[in-house]
């Protein structure tokens, strides 16, 4: 039995593997070590429906550039699984592998948050650097979700869409800034106003709106890769899947071409184990 688990800071996926067959996948509730309490992830662990028979665990996540972050969840996961081998890396060791398996490229991340690597098709060999919510992850759900929640109180959204917006979100100002600066994942709450975006994403200015995030994204994370323009550059996440049109423009508009867009690792993560 093998075990493969892909977290993000909004959702985790599991996937159980017997040999090559795929068992059951299913999804709790995201973890980031960088903003969540360890007791969360512990509690994630025991709950979930697993046998207690499994050999190996591979967990790609969020936060776990840090080696500390990395040994903190290797503990929990030998807590449960005592006779399990377990890896712990980051997330885009799972983009790569998902998206490129043993292929030299470009992977990136598009999801809650953003990062970007160049593979060589058995490691990362550049990095891009991230900053997190308060400072990077431009292109991400959250920064897309920013700039939607930012024209709205700014007064730059055209009147259609601030109708459309008010009657999703009945949002004030007072409750907005609590959310934002009192509670807990801003992330991934500024994130939540994405869906709009995605909803709208044929007006006109909803797709400059997410273009100037994808253009903030590929000056960011892309072009520092001297060889970029010679690789094919593949993502995964949700917000590049939904927005895959407006990305693949985004691209050419840089001599960039796009490769596969997974809306999560797990289908190329389950083609790379088998």
């Amino acid at each position: 039995m093998r075990l493969i688990i892909d977290a993000g800071s909004t959702k985790m996926e599991w996937i159980l593997m017997e040999g090559n067959e795929l068992k059951s996948r299913f999804m709790t509730e995201g973890f980031n070590p960088n903003y969540s309490d360890r007791q969360c992830l512990v509690e994630t662990c025991h709950g979930a429906s697993l046998p207690n028979e499994i050999h190996s665990i591979h967990y790609y996540g969020t936060g776990c550039g840090n080696p500390q972050n990395c040994q903190m969840i290797k503990e929990v996961f030998q807590y449960r699984f005592p006779n399990a081998e377990i890896n712990v890396t980051h997330d885009l060791m799972a983009a790569c592998h998902a998206v490129l398996g043993h292929e030299k490229g470009i992977a990136c991340i598009l999801g809650t948050g953003s990062n970007a690597c160049v593979y060589d098709g058995e490691k990362v060999i550049d990095k891009a650097v991230s900053l997190g919510y308060l400072v990077g992850d431009e292109g991400s759900g959250m920064h897309i979700g920013k700039e939607v929640v930012r024209a709205y109180f700014y007064g730059f959204m055209p009147e259609d869409l601030r109708r459309q917006f008010e009657a999703k979100y009945p949002l004030e100002l007072k409750e907005f800034i609590q959310h934002l600066y009192h509670e807990e994942q801003p992330s991934k709450y500024l994130a939540s106003f994405a869906e709009f975006a995605g909803e709208h994403k044929a007006h006109p200015y909803i797709r400059g709106l997410v273009k100037g995030c994808f253009k903030a994204f590929v000056e960011a994370f892309i072009l520092r890769f001297g060889e970029c323009r010679s690789l094919k550059v593949g993502f995964v996440g949700s917000v590049a899947y939904y927005f895959s049109d407006v990305l693949e423009e985004t691209l050419a508009d840089y001599g960039l071409t796009l490769g596969k867009v997974l809306k999560s690792p797990a289908e190329g993560l389950v083609r790379y184990y088998q």
